[in-house]
């Protein structure tokens, strides 16, 4: 279940996120996604670009690292290759402390380390976030890497939250000069266009397809530098949604994100 990192094991980030994590958690559990063949240590290519997705059952629904390969395979320039570290309802702080997220930055050739955990509004869960994101940093910039903060969003019980979520992740990009994906704020752009874009599922906090798509267009852009305006349409994915899931993807990058 999703922590409040400041308090560690001490309370939950809300009882609401416990709650609607419960069921998805169970599922997930825990793993390392293997990563692709390019992202082999040793076996790297040395002119992509290779990232390390660390995080939890956000990271993992609906196989958002994956979904930003195909991306980059559509789109064209340098091509991206991926690999995660996720634990099911795991902070920053229990991937420290757990180890295996360090041991995997060691390894070296990454271009990009993603950093994930829950929504991290409150005052102590932010200053938390920005505690363990810089302790990661150093680690990552060891190993001749970039930080990069994956902004989530809150439960859909506390959307009133949302401001509070995208100030936490982008003062925690910017103490380590990071770079920002504002998936959350993707989230906002794309109700703006359609307050009934379904990207809540059905527990009310982990992501639909569509919403995963959506922030795989917000990192594929951020990564790569090209706009993700004029994709091809997402598996069965209507053509005009897909254009308007791409058009809140570049408008959230332009006001919010970090490069």
């Amino acid at each position: 279940m999703f922590k409040s990192i400041a308090l560690a094991r001490r309370v939950r980030h809300s009882v609401a996120g416990v709650i609607l994590a419960a069921a998805v958690v169970a599922s997930c559990g825990s793993s390392t996604i293997p990563p692709s063949p390019a992202n082999v240590p040793g076996n790297r290519d040395p002119d992509g670009v290779h990232v390390l997705f660390i995080g939890n059952s956000l990271t993992e629904a609906n196989g958002l690292p994956e979904i930003v390969e195909t991306l980059s395979r559509q789109g064209g320039g340098t091509p991206i290759s991926t690999a995660s570290v996720v634990f099911g309802g795991f902070s920053l702080e229990d991937h420290w402390n757990q180890g295996t997220a360090q041991r995997r930055i060691a390894e070296g050739g990454w271009s990009i380390v993603v950093l994930q955990q829950g929504p991290s509004s409150l005052p102590e869960s932010q200053a938390a976030l920005r505690e363990w994101t810089a302790r990661f940093d150093s680690v990552i910039r060891a190993s001749g890497a970039r930080t990069a903060l994956y902004m989530v969003w809150p439960e859909s019980s506390r959307r009133e939250a949302f401001d509070a979520v995208s100030q936490s992740y982008a003062r925690a990009a910017e103490d380590v000069t990071g770079m920002l994906f504002p998936v959350g704020e993707a989230w906002r752009a794309a109700w703006q266009r359609d307050p009934d874009m379904p990207l809540y599922g059905p527990d009310g906090f982990h992501p639909t397809v569509t919403a995963s798509y959506l922030a795989a267009l917000v990192i594929y852009q951020q990564i790569s530098g090209r706009s993700p305006v004029g994709l091809p349409a997402w598996t069965q994915m209507p053509a005009a949604r897909a254009l308007l899931l791409q058009e809140a993807a570049q408008d959230a990058n332009a006001r919010f994100g970090r490069r």
